[in-house]
Order: C-alpha cells, then sequence, then structure tokens
C-alpha cells in the first residue's frame, strides 16, 4: 500500500477516534440537555450515530491536513528575506521645468 494512503487512513481513523471522545463528552457533560434527549428518544443511536459520523467528518479532514502539512521540509535558510540594505543608492536627476501650456478652451488664469 502506498505511503500517503496509509497516512491517510491513519489520520482519518484517528480523527474518527477524536470524534468519538468528542461525542462522548458532549454526552457525559450534557451540554444543552443532550444526553436526556438522546436517552428518552426512540431514535437517539442514531442521533448519536450521526453526531459522530459527521464530527468524524470533520475531525479526520482536519487531522489529515495537519498531517499534510507537516511533510513539508523545514528550510534551513533566513527566516526573514534576503536583506537588501546597501543594493539602492540615489542617483541625481535634473529637473527642467517647462513652460506651462494652455489647453484650448480652459479659462485664463
Amino acid at each position: 500500500m502506498p505511503k500517503l494512503v496509509r497516512l491517510y487512513i491513519r489520520n482519518v481513523a484517528l480523527g474518527f477516534a477524536i470524534a468519538a471522545v468528542f461525542v462522548g463528552l458532549l454526552l457525559w457533560f450534557n451540554v444543552m440537555n443532550l444526553w436526556g434527549l438522546i436517552s428518552t428518544s426512540d431514535v437517539g443511536l442514531l442521533a448519536v450515530g450521526i453526531l459522530w459520523f459527521m464530527n468524524g467528518i470533520v475531525f479526520a479532514g482536519v487531522q489529515f491536513a495537519f498531517a499534510v502539512m507537516s511533510l513539508a521540509d523545514k528550510d534551513d535558510g533566513p527566516r526573514r528575506g534576503t536583506p537588501v540594505v546597501n543594493l539602492f543608492k540615489p542617483v541625481p536627476v535634473e529637473a527642467v521645468a517647462r513652460k506651462k501650456q494652455r489647453r484650448p478652451g480652459a479659462p485664463r488664469d
């Protein structure tokens, strides 16, 4: 199996495990009376399954994105860019004033 596929499966499984812990904590601490709603409903198990699955999709995506972005090589070069302190020097330029020309139809001063 390719390394990228193994990385994907491992991180998606980890994301769904984190989602299971998250949903378990939501039910344990009874956030917004969630445990009361689920325990008294006849479709409570379906609601928990959907809650776990949807959170699993989110956590798996975040986990995999973090894993892929952390694969980048570390750069050993300068972190602030190349210093360009003495590369530019001012050059004197002569400015000659020209006689102002009047547009046709413009009011006179």
